[in-house]
Formats: C-alpha cells, structure tokens, sequence
C-alpha cells in the first residue's frame, strides 16, 4: 500500500488488534556506486568495503547528470541493510515497498534473489517473508542500474536524464496471512470506481482484492465506510466472505451516495474517505485508506473540459520532477513548493511529463484540485523491444493510481515515430490495455507532427501535438493558421497543444527582439526578453481558440538534459518559466499569472535587461486589475496601447534619461494601491547585448540555479 498524504497520518492501523503496519524503510542504508567487475563481487568479502552512508531518498546523478554533458555515470550501484524482524513476527507477511528505484532493481535477501523491477519510476512490492531470518539479523542488498537498455522505457538519457538511485522512499509493510493484496503491481489493492455522478446521487463501486495465505479458508468480514471530510460515516456496508487459500480473491461492494460533495477541482476539491477492512471474530486485521473524490469529466470537442458538467479553463503547465543539486531524490517540502508554484501561476491542469510521478505529488494534486494528465515514459526514441515494458508500466501507473479523483486521463506515449507500424500498433495495445483497466478515463498520446491524421496519431481518445513555432520550427505567428487549418479539416476531434515553448536563459538579455525568431539556427535567442515576446504572441493565439482543449507549457521549470547543451550552459533545458532551483520566476511566468491567476497581478517586464542602449524604448506592463500608471523618473505616461490580451499594456516611445532610470507603475484594485518598480541605467552607445551575456560562460552557480 502506497502512502496517501493527509489519509495516512499514522502508520499503525491497529484498530482492536493487529492491522496492518508500514514503516519507513528509508535509514540505516548503506551505497557502493559502480562499474564493478562482476556480479559475483556480490559474495565477496571484498565487496564490503568503502561503502557509504546514505539516508533514502538517494541519487548517485544529482550532480553529474546536471553539470556534464555526456559524462555522468550510468551503471550498476548497489545499497545494503541490516534488518532484524522481531521472533514474533514469524507468522506475520513482511514486504518490501519502493516507491521509486531507477531504472532497474534486484533484491537479494540473505544472498538470495528475493524479485526484481524493470522501470524507473513506478512503485514496487515484493514480499519477503520467506527469505528472513526472525530475531536474527538480516542483510537486504538492493542491486540498481540506470544504464540505457533498449528493452526499458526510456529506452535512452535524451530527452531527460533517468537518475540513478532509490529516490523515492521505501516502506516495510507487515499483514497477517489473510490481507488486501499487496503485490497487485503495489497498488493499494482496492479499486474505487464511480459512475452516474452528478449532484443527486453517485454510484461507487469498491472492488477489492484479498489473499489467505493460511493452509486453509478462512471466514472472514469485510466492512467498507465512506466517512466525509468532518470524520463523519456517510455510508458502510459490511459482508461475511469465506476467503479461499488457492489465488487471490475479488470482492465487490457498492454503494450509492445521495445529494454528494462533489469533487469540483480547485474551486472546491472535496474528498471522501474510504475506509476498507477485514476483520476476524470483530477485530480488524486488515485495513486500506483510500481517497474518494466524486467527479466527471467531459471533453467535448471544439469546446473544452466540462467538470460535473461545468465548463473549466485548461491552463496547462508540464512539470519535470528534478531540482538543481537534489535531482530527483526530493522531499515532500520539495515536492509542496513546486506545487505552490503551480498554483500562484494559476494553472488547472498539470501534465506531468513524461513518467509517473509520486504517489505524495498525486495526492496533494487530489486535495489541492489540480486536473491531472499521468503518463508513461514511453519517449523520443523507438527500439521495438520496449512493447512488454511499456504495457507493464501502463498497467503499474493505472492500479497504483486508480483511486486518484485528480486524474483525467492517461498518458500512452511522446514523440516516439518510426517505425510507423510498430509504433501504431503498440500505441493502440496500450490504449486498449488502459481502457481494460480503466474504462472511465481518457487516453491520450502525443506527436510533433502537426497533422492529426500522421500515422502514428489517433490511436487514443484524445490526440496531443508538440508545437514550437519560432524555436524548432517556422515561426511564432505561424500557429494560428495551423490551428485554424485543424479547425477546418479536423472539426470533431479532440485536440490539445501538449507542449510549446522556448528557451530563456535569465542571463541572456536583450532590449528589442523581432516577433519572428531564428527557428533552426545556430545562433538561437535565448534570452529572456525573445521568450516574453514568443510568449505574449502565442498565448493569444490559443486563448482565441477553443478548439484546443487544453495547452501544456513545457516547462514550468528548467531541468536537466544530460545529452545536451542549451545557451551555453551543459546538461540543461532553460524553458522553463522558473529556474531550475525555483528562486527565480521569469518574466512568461508573470505574463501567465496576469492572464490565468485570479490573484492581482501588476508587473513591469525586462527587469533584468537593467543596462540600456536604447534611449526610445517601449514599457511593458502586465495588470489583470485594470489600467496601470506608468511612471518614468516621477513623470506619468498616460498613452498606451493594449497588446494581445487583455492584461497586456504597451507604453511606446518612452524617453530614457542618462544614467539611472526609475520605472514605476500603480494600479488601484478593490480599494488597495499595487505597485511595481524597476531601475534601467541608459548610457549613449552601450553594447548592451555584449555586456549581458557575459556572466554565462556554463558557470551555472552563477546563473541562479
């Protein structure tokens, strides 16, 4: 069983008797990183020195992989513990649940292969029970590799950087031999499914899955309760089941839920609590907490998301889960600030891109009441020896996250292309294995080929594009028309801009750029002023065009690509809109925040562009509460033009004075004066470009990361 935040505040589920207990598995490791020369140094007395002290999560890339292009370490690593399980638990069943080990995993316990994982990051559980030695100590050796193989998605470090290690936590969860499954692809062995949602009534059916691992049958209660958000019992049903030791057995029981709280995302993300027990001669021996949140989704083409039946904005942001010097060994605190941000930005929808996620994040999404596109790392690259792998990871994704309200729809795969055939066909063995498992959800894949009938597209129920006008391609102003031109020829399709964006590195700075960009040469604008502009231009094309059900910025943050360069800094992608350690929002973001957030917003753009050339320059102003006062050394400009939305205020022509310039703008917004002030320092014949771009030079401690 996963850990759910906020549903599972204790670990100790003893209700009467001996329920079921997860403990953190997370210290007291010990890590020897590779090459070794082989396997059997496993077994040899030699193997046991200069091993380090770790605390898990750990990565052995989150330095490496971010600084050095093409020079990290991918290989084999290994961690080691002492574990001794009291003698009073010889008849209990112990495992082992990873929440995250990257890429692939082999578990030895005393010397003996215990099971193994291939997939980096979807949970796992293997049982242990058997192996150990009670009221001894036991030795667990965990065996990792993040090498590139061309039979594990993702088959390569190209689009983002697979990081080595045990980087999520680890759990020890003990049951009795009678239990809800815990091997069930570490899912948390029930399954809640609603249907006919709406605001009268909803019906919820609660499938669970129990194993009796005792030489005989066992007559058993099974008891679910639906409790409210105030602790109250809404609803229980309670049935006597005789548990057969052959197999796992599947149990259903339903309920019907009058005049429900509806899950209504992040105006009101109300939560049920479902409560799933068994229990033997009245006491509880098993116990499963699960959220509820009763919603519906509705995608109508051409139109948008319908949440119980009310239309909602899509404003979309894809997020990568690494962090600068942490990689992607995070904390929960981590994990809360990149949801913080997402949240100010006001963003509805996150796609979270391209693998699944923690379980911590998904639940936190549950309870804040973000839409949730998960996903599979299905990426970039095609070997045709992924297809087992790729079905096995849907499979884990869905049934470790079934239970999440947050999640709309499933991701089967990003930019993967030739061969046509085989990457057609396994897209649609993966959205038929998605709606096996889940039939109340969507499916969606995605493709840069901007034309919906390519014959790798259309093979799920909802067709994603990555488009990148003006960086990878043509230029900015050429959206429109293709999104016009799907209009036309695709009319009825469900349709979503899944990634567009451009790079912006804080540190390249320049004071006028044009609005066409240099799509595919060597010399591209990083600078942060080009991506504000590309930005301003293209948001206005999609909030004009509902035919795009949804849009996905790429990214919310910079994050590692250890296979490449970007603006002169290694191992780095600089489109996101905050950098890679999260101390700095760049100007799109506010740009964004004005045009999504309900929270006032008034922003002076190009506040690092400080060093001036140009004694005519325009002022850009972002205000979502109305017209803004300019102000240029305490004189006020009141001519303006508006831009391509509605927060979006040009002020021409404005005259610079040598030497320091003091740029300052007010707006009175439900009875409160907001301001925002930069300084600009003109001096006559200044190269500032020149000037700018000087810090860089691939220092990345200098370039607030």
């Amino acid at each position: 069983m996963r850990l759910l935040a906020g549903l599972l505040l204790s670990f100790s589920l003893v209700v009467g008797g001996f329920a079921r207990d997860v403990e953190s598995f997370n210290e007291g490791w010990l890590f020897k990183k590779g090459p070794f020369p082989t396997d059997q140094i496993l077994f040899q007395s030699g193997f046991d020195q200069r091993w380090q002290d770790v605390i898990i999560p750990h990565t052995w890339n989150a330095i490496d992989m971010q600084n050095d292009k093409n020079n990290f370490y991918a290989g084999e690593a290994f961690y080691k513990k002492t574990y001794r399980p009291d003698a009073s638990m010889k008849d209990k069943r112990i495992f082992l649940n990873f929440e995250g080990v990257a890429s692939v995993a082999e578990l030895y316990v005393n010397g003996t292969f215990a099971g193994n994982h291939k997939g980096g990051y979807s949970a796992f559980t293997i049982e242990i029970s058997k192996l150990l030695k009670f009221g001894e100590d036991n030795e667990i050796l965990l065996k990792v590799d993040n090498s590139s193989r061309p039979d594990v998605v993702p088959i390569n470090h190209t689009l983002f950087g697979v990081y080595g290690g045990m980087y999520r936590p680890v759990h020890l969860i003990i049951t009795e031999k009678v239990n809800i499954a815990v091997t069930d692809y570490a899912s948390p062995g029930i399954y809640i499914s609603q249907k006919n949602v709406t605001n009268k009534s909803a019906d919820v059916n609660v499938e669970i899955k129990i194993e009796n691992k005792n030489r005989e049958a066992k007559r058993v209660q099974l008891l679910t309760s639906i409790y409210d958000m105030d602790g109250k019992l809404k609803l229980k049903k309670e049935t006597a089941i005789n548990v057969l030791p052959q197999g796992r057995q599947f149990y259903n029981q339903n309920f019907t839920i009058t005049n429900p709280h509806l899950w209504q995302g992040l105006e009101d993300p109300y939560l049920y609590k479902v409560v799933t027990q068994i229990l033997s001669n009245g006491t509880v021996i098993d116990e499963v907490i699960q959220p509820l949140g009763l919603r519906h989704f509705e995608l109508k083409a051409a139109d948008g998301m319908y949440l119980n039946g009310k239309k909602v904005p899509m404003y979309g942001v894809c997020r990568h889960q690494d962090w600068w010097q942490s990689g992607s060994a995070l904390t929960n605190e981590q994990h809360d600030a990149d949801l913080a941000i997402i949240k100010e930005i006001g963003a509805t929808t996150i796609r979270l891109a391209h693998y699944q996620q923690s379980e911590y994040f998904y639940s936190k999404c549950d309870s804040i009441g973000f839409m949730i596109w998960a996903e599979i790392p299905f990426v970039n690259r095609v070997s045709t020896k992924e297809a087992d792998n790729a079905k096995q990871q849907i499979t884990e994704l869905i049934r470790q996250n079934y239970n999440h309200p947050s999640i709309y729809t499933w991701g089967l795969h990003n930019e993967v292309y030739t061969p046509i055939n085989y990457t057609a066909s396994l897209t649609t063995e993966l959205h038929d294995l998605a709606k096996s498992e889940d039939p109340y959800r969507y499916t969606v894949s995605v493709n840069g080929y901007g034309d919906p009938g390519h014959g790798v597209n259309m093979n799920a129920d909802i067709q994603g594009i990555n488009r990148y006008f003006g960086w990878y391609e043509k230029k900015i102003q050429d959206m429109e028309p293709w999104i016009e031109g799907m209009e036309k020829e695709y009319p009825d399709y469900k349709i979503m801009l899944a990634e567009y964006g451009t790079e912006a590195n804080i540190y390249h700075q320049q004071e006028v750029v044009g609005d066409v960009g240099d799509c595919c040469g060597f010399d591209k604008q990083y600078n942060e002023t080009f991506a504000t502009r590309f930005h301003e231009i293209q948001w206005g094309y999609i909030a004009n065009h509902p035919y795009l059900l949804a849009s996905y910025l790429w990214n919310t943050f910079d994050f590692a690509t250890p296979a490449s360069s970007q603006g002169g800094v290694e191992a780095r992608n600089m489109k996101g809109l905050v950098t890679f350690d999260r101390k700095l929002k760049k100007d799109p973001f506010y740009w964004y925040k004005a045009n999504w957030s309900k929270d006032p917003v008034l922003y002076l753009t190009q506040r690092r562009a400080t060093e001036r050339e140009n004694k005519i320059t325009p002022v850009t102003v972002y205000s979502n509460i109305g017209v803004p006062q300019l102000f240029v050394n305490g004189v006020e400009v009141k001519n303006y033009k508006k831009g391509t939305t509605h927060v979006h205020y040009i002020f021409e022509n404005i005259e610079l004075q040598e030497g320091v310039n003091e740029i300052e703008v007010k707006a009175s917004y439900k009875g409160e004066t907001y301001d925002d002030k930069i300084q600009w320092n003109y001096e006559r014949n200044r190269n500032t470009r020149s000037d700018i771009r000087k810090p860089q030079e691939n220092k990345n401690e200098h370039i607030g990361l």
